[in-house]
């Protein structure tokens, strides 16, 4: 991998693991209604992207299922989430998804896995359980489970890309369309609020929106699969893994997490299984995909 490679996936390491510290900003501290903020974002995203809604997929209804579950749904779970869970366990919690993507892709695609795969998936889910149960973050259990509910759902879309013929820039698009048309709905069905967390805090509630849309799904995920066509998987993928550990510097640091040591060795141990997940070869997963569940 060429240094110029190398700074690009650290780049894009960063952008992720602040992209989860800015929605705890949004969601909390500015408190925007975390459906709404998902609307938001998903909205900024179509718009970006509107060109590439042409032509119509074929399997329309299963491009916008799929992406519904890999983008708007998964992310307004987490961010539902974040509204009591701290940045640095919700990077813990959400290293459940590579785990979950194989297991349901033994249940729905035939994978087989051989023992150190499943030696992975077991360090994996153990770690997270350890890190969630610790006391300091029994506090958060519902955040968290919400969390992990966005993990399950980004997990089960990312299986069923296998099955659809169309580009991930376009996928998206047509993701974040499908998002604005399920969540701005549930978000004034459900939420209170929307106008008034917009009317105090207009720019930062933009600039959180711009990053996270712009920056985020636009920008480093474009230039993460640009790197996937230009250099193996097997080198950029496990580079990836620095997400979850920035994501814990990052809370830590920016939002005054509170890391026990309980939540950094649950977090060393469920990395240590996704690792081992990551590096065995897979016949039905693409292997990107299961560390980059969300777009």
């Amino acid at each position: 991998m060429s240094p110029r490679a190398f700074a690009i996936i650290m780049a894009c390491n960063v952008v992720w693991a602040l992209n989860v510290v800015v929605s705890k900003i949004a969601v909390s501290d500015l408190e925007t209604p975390p459906l709404f903020y998902a609307f938001l974002r998903s909205a900024i995203v179509a718009l970006a992207l509107l060109p590439l809604l042409r032509p119509v997929p074929r399997q329309l209804g299963r491009v916008m299922l799929i992406g519904l579950a890999i983008s708007g749904g998964s992310f307004a779970l987490l961010f539902m989430g974040l509204q009591t869970a701290s940045p640095s366990a919700a990077g813990v919690v959400s290293l459940s998804g590579a785990p979950m993507t194989v297991l349901f892709a033994i249940l729905f695609l035939g994978e087989r896995i051989r023992w150190k795969r499943g030696l992975g998936i077991a360090l994996a889910f153990g770690g997270v359980l350890y890190a969630m149960t610790g006391g300091n973050q029994m506090e958060a259990s519902t955040g968290l489970i919400l969390i992990f509910a966005g993990a399950v759902v980004g997990a089960l879309g990312t299986v069923f890309m296998k099955q659809l013929d169309i580009s991930s820039i376009r996928l998206q698009a047509w993701a974040a369309l499908a998002s604005v048309l399920v969540l701005l709905p549930l978000s004034l069905a459900m939420e209170t609020g929307q106008a008034t967390s917009w009317r105090a805090a207009p720019w930062e509630l933009a600039a959180c929106l711009v990053f996270a849309a712009i920056v985020v799904s636009v920008g480093a995920h474009t230039a993460y699969y640009r790197l996937l066509q230009e250099n193996d998987a097997n080198l950029v993928v496990p580079l990836t893994l620095m997400t979850p550990i920035l994501t814990i510097v990052f809370g830590a640091w920016l939002t005054g997490d509170a890391v026990s040591t309980r939540l950094v060795v649950g977090g060393a141990i469920a990395l240590a299984g996704v690792a081992i997940i990551v590096l065995r070869p897979t016949r039905n997963i693409f292997k990107p995909l299961l560390v980059k569940t969300r777009i």
